[in-house]
Order: structure tokens, then sequence, then C-alpha cells
């Protein structure tokens, strides 16, 4: 467990190597304590090669920061009626955006659903861009990426799915290991645009109550 602690506390995640001077074994025993997490998906590697934390299944997923998940959710249902669009908390597991929490709008005939489980790339539609802004500036990542982090939040159309429009605004919580953003969908324009100042209000909000 103390090797799963010492990766979660990296959000830019940790080489074999690192794992196995922080806890003063050979390279070998640290790559065997990394493979054996990963087979139960408590870890990730990802595409650099470092390991970081993951969510695992769907049903972990739900599981994961459920204490943010559960302060989430009345802040998640008050503002999707309030602004007639799909609301989601999304956290990264590796290099993938997954969402742990959904909810859709009863103040509306028509919105956009989004699934609990729902996966797509980290740096890819708003809440792939706000999650990676919450990384360490890296090398060749995208202007998108850097504006997110400059603004505070991230907004595209299109990226994840055809005619849709995404808000998102990663949360800064105590726990900097948990890497998580709010994130809006919708099919309006307006609603997106219109939509910022209430987003960047309830991304404060949960940041304090988680």
């Amino acid at each position: 467990m103390h090797a799963l602690e010492l990766v979660a506390r990296q959000p830019q995640g940790l080489a074999v190597q690192d794992l196995a001077q922080r806890l003063g074994v050979h390279r070998t025993i640290a790559y065997r304590i990394l493979v054996t997490l990963a087979e139960h998906h408590l870890v990730v590697k990802a595409a650099d090669g470092r390991y970081r934390a993951g969510s695992g299944t769907v049903t972990l997923a739900r599981g994961y920061a459920a204490g943010v998940r559960e302060a989430a959710l009345p802040v998640l249902r008050r503002t999707a009626d309030e602004l007639g669009a799909t609301l989601a908390l999304i956290a990264a597991e590796g290099e993938e955006a997954v969402a742990v929490a959904v909810v859709e709008p009863l103040s509306v005939d028509y919105h956009l659903s989004y699934r609990v489980g729902s996966r797509h790339p980290v740096g890819t539609g708003a809440a792939g861009l706000a999650l990676a802004a919450l990384r360490p500036p890296a090398r060749g990542e995208s202007p998108e990426v850097v504006q997110a982090r400059e603004q505070g939040y991230a907004q595209t159309f299109g990226q994840v799915e055809p005619g849709a429009y995404g808000v998102a605004v990663p949360l800064r919580l105590a726990d900097a290991a948990l890497q998580m953003c709010v994130n809006l969908i919708t099919s309006r324009q307006d609603v997106a645009e219109g939509s910022v100042p209430t987003m960047r209000a309830i991304a404060e909000e949960i940041s304090a109550l988680g």
C-alpha cells in the first residue's frame, strides 16, 4: 500500500526507478509491485512510461474519490436544472478522462445524454483539456491545454461528440493526486458560452467541499 500511496501523491506519476529509490528496493522489485497494482487497476501506465493512480473499472470509478463525488452531486443537480444542460464530474485515470458522476436536467425536454463510465482521452474535449491543465506544463502540449491552464477553464465544440459544446473547469482539491473537473455538455452555443461564470463558481464550491 505504501507504493500505491507514493504513486497517488505524484500527479505527474512515478517511473519504476523513482519508486524503487523511494521504497529503497531494487528496480525489479519495484516493477513487480507496479505490475501487480496495474493488474488490479490501482495504477495505470501512461504513454510516458510513468505510473499514475487509476480508478480501475467503472465500479471502482464510482467509488473513486467518493467524498468528492457525494459533495458534488447536489451541486451538479442544482446547476443542471439551472442551466438546462447535462453536467458531469470527470476524473483522470492515467491518460483517460472518466465520468464518475452524471446529472441530467429535469427543467428541459431535450438535452444531451452522458453515462457514468464514459471515457475519452485526456487532452481531448473540454474535460480532457481541463484535466490536462491540472498537470505540470509539458513539452509539446497543445495550445488548447496551455490556454485552459491560463484562463482556468476549457471550452470546445464537437471534439468528443459531433454537435456538442463542452465547458469544463478543473477542481482544486486538497489532495492534488485527485485530478478532477466539472463538465457541461449541451447542443446550444448560447448555453455553453453563458455557463462559464456559473461553472467556475461551482468548481470552487465543490473544491471547498471536497
